[in-house]
């Protein structure tokens, strides 16, 4: 069984996402919005020439090309578990490596980073703690996660929840469980912002 195939019969989220791919910049997201809310969110984030940077759950790359940018001459390695989204990202020739990987596994990567950044897509991964552990793993010592969504969590959960299977139960984790959660990934949270226009999570390596 190829890493494809291994990863589509353990997680059924993914012909979901591949099949979303080719309409996905089109019908699925407001790209231009999202950039202009992250230069805005940027003195938050703190992202900076030179830092090397994991995007988790990259999509089509709408949002890598900006990351590249910003963290240049840092390099940009983006990831997601969706093999026709990774294709789509492809397409657009960025300065970023795009990698197949289901942060989910077992499988560590190899490489570290000064930040690990999730934006829009942690409610998805089908083993959070497992996901977690996996973004602590790649990050360099003093290392930041930063976990980021435009709208509140109150916001995303109520709109997975009116969606079909299998991203109807995809939720992020209340407030209070992400200390705990964090903790057993080696990590502590040093901010939790949940308002209806913003959730950013960070938090460090111990």
């Amino acid at each position: 069984m190829n890493t494809s195939t291994a990863l589509q019969t353990a997680d059924p989220r993914i012909d979901f996402f591949n099949g979303l791919a080719p309409r996905w910049d089109q019908e699925c997201s407001h790209p231009d919005q999202t950039l202009r809310r992250l230069a805005e969110l940027n003195g938050r984030l703190a992202l900076a020439p030179g830092q090397d940077l994991l995007e988790v759950g990259c999509g089509t790359g709408q949002l890598t090309g900006w990351l590249a940018n910003t963290v240049a001459p840092g390099r940009v390695v983006a990831v997601d578990f969706s093999p026709a989204m990774l294709a789509e990202a492809r397409r657009r020739s960025l300065p970023a490596e795009f990698r197949l990987v289901d942060i989910c596994s077992d499988e560590p990567l190899t490489d570290r980073f000064d930040v690990v950044l999730c934006i829009n897509a942690f409610p998805h991964f089908r083993q959070k703690p497992a996901a977690l552990r996996q973004m602590a793993r790649a990050l360099k010592p003093g290392g930041r996660l930063l976990i980021l969504h435009l709208v509140g969590s109150a916001e995303i959960n109520a709109f997975h929840q009116n969606l079909d299977a299998p991203v109807c139960n995809d939720l992020l984790p209340a407030s209070d469980q992400w200390p705990n959660l964090l903790e057993a990934a080696s990590l502590h949270l040093t901010s939790l912002v949940d308002q209806p226009d913003l959730f950013l999570l960070k938090a460090a390596i111990d």
